[in-house]
């Protein structure tokens, strides 16, 4: 403003001086003025700052992709480069999970980036985030191997836990299968059946039968159509062999058995096998310690001895449950190789199924069946009672009828002088019974 011209308060006249209160006011504003100028060159400064620090930290190494996952991989955990680096080194597990091995392992950069990045470390605070962790991570010497055998080590009492109960399970229903008498006994029953209804044609006389055909009872069905043969089955055992009755109590590691893919136990036995080895043969040939903190040859090395120890018995458990199978294989007469531990067993936990449904279903017929004869029963009851009581008012009724009728015949006798009438010569006794012989011809 160039028409305001200064003038220091001395050279004023006191008139013109403004008074103390005002004073005051005025002294704040312009107090007001200078900082919101100060706050607005401040801000301008930030702003510069902001936009050569942005201008500075552009990707030299890194593409932009790979960038953005490692910085919402670096937001997600939260956890300092520093740290990262030094809980890899001392394998700690209470910093180092899971979820975070796998994440590095999917995210870090290439070998030859990581590389270049590494003699990048004095121009660390001009590079972005990301590349600013993967300098830090450079310096971890066989990163990936160390990450990998980590991996394997969190995830090694999970892969445990995930093979034994399998091996367990087959183990045992094999055993309970060839150790149970009642489900031997069925079997006797089945073929016994079968032959019955076989006789005549090639199939009759039969010394065995495949177990699958155990799932078909239930197709044969009877010439009503209300039973099957299983239904059959259920109810002669019921009623003539009940020591039959409880052989699904005697197998029962069957069904858990049935979910079972042989297959895949091997293949996960196998690769247990082959980290353990490749992780044997690292250790070997691994560079010494490159620091106070680098506890990975320690650590894990303790690690693979216990691991192997472990790998043996579940192998020496897996073995025997090879064996146990193969032996089934013999006993009932069917080839392990073409018939899979999950079908055998899945046929086998159908028909333990469908028997016990069937006892049931035969429970109820009974139970339906008994209904409606008792009921039945009380409407023939009913309807004799019925009937006797209508008996009974009939014959009320042909006795009232009587009386009616001699009393009838009385009076009319009594009215045409009839049973005044006497005959010649009759003496009074003679009287006395032609009045009675009247009533009664009456009658």
């Amino acid at each position: 403003m160039g028409f305001w011209m200064f003038q220091p308060p001395f050279q004023l006249a006191p008139s013109l001086l403004p008074h103390q209160p005002i004073r005051r006011n005025l002294l704040r504003l312009s107090s007001s003025l200078h900082l919101t100028e100060a706050k607005k060159e401040q801000d301008g400064a930030d702003e510069k700052k902001q936009l050569q620090k942005k201008k500075v930290k552009e990707l030299k190494i890194l593409d932009s992709k790979c960038s953005q996952n490692l910085c919402i991989f670096l937001g997600s955990f939260r956890v300092p480069y520093e740290e990262i680096k030094n809980a890899i080194l001392e394998v700690n597990e209470k910093v180092i999970t899971e979820s975070m091995v796998q994440s590095l392992i999917k995210l870090l950069p290439e070998a030859e980036q990581m590389s270049v990045l590494a003699e990048m470390k004095e121009e660390y605070n001009d590079l972005a985030e990301s590349e600013q962790f993967a300098v830090v991570m450079s310096g971890v010497k066989r990163l990936t191997p160390r990450l990998q055998a980590v991996l394997f080590k969190l995830q090694f009492e999970e892969q445990l836990n995930n093979i034994k109960p399998d091996v367990v399970s087959v183990t045992a229903a094999c055993e309970e299968l060839s150790q149970s008498h009642a489900f031997t006994k069925l079997l006797e029953i089945i073929l016994l059946v079968g032959n019955y209804m076989n006789a005549g044609s090639r199939n009759g006389k039969a010394f065995g039968f495949s177990i699958s055909y155990l799932c078909k009872l239930r197709d044969t069905k009877s010439a009503d159509l209300k039973q099957t043969l299983l239904h059959f089955l259920a109810d002669v055992c019921q009623e003539k062999y009940p020591e039959v009755m409880g052989f699904a109590d005697e197998l029962i590691h069957v069904e858990k058995a049935s979910r079972v893919s042989a297959e895949t136990l091997q293949k996960n036995l196998d690769l247990m096998g082959r980290q353990i080895k490749n992780l044997k043969k690292d250790l070997e040939t691994f560079p010494p310690p490159q620091s106070d903190k680098d506890l990975f040859v320690e650590k894990m090395s303790s690690f693979v001895c216990t691991a192997d120890e472990q790998f043996e018995k579940l192998d020496m458990l897996h073995k025997n449950m090879e064996k146990q199978y193969n032996d089934l294989g013999e006993y009932f007469v069917f080839d392990p190789k073409k018939i899979s531990v999950e079908e055998f067993f899945g046929d086998l936990n159908t028909f333990k199924n469908m028997f016990q449904q069937a006892v049931k279903e035969n429970l109820k017929r009974k139970e339906a069946e008994e209904k409606i004869k008792r009921a039945k029963l009380a409407r023939e009851k009913a309807e004799k009672e019925k009937e006797e009581k209508l008996k009974n008012r009939v014959l009320d009724i042909n006795a009232e009828g009587d009386e009616t009728g001699i009393m009838d015949g009385l009076l009319e006798a009594l009215q045409s002088g009839a049973a005044f009438k006497r005959k010649r010569g009759p003496r009074q006794a003679d009287s006395i019974v032609s009045l009675s012989q009247l009533v009664l011809e009456t009658c």
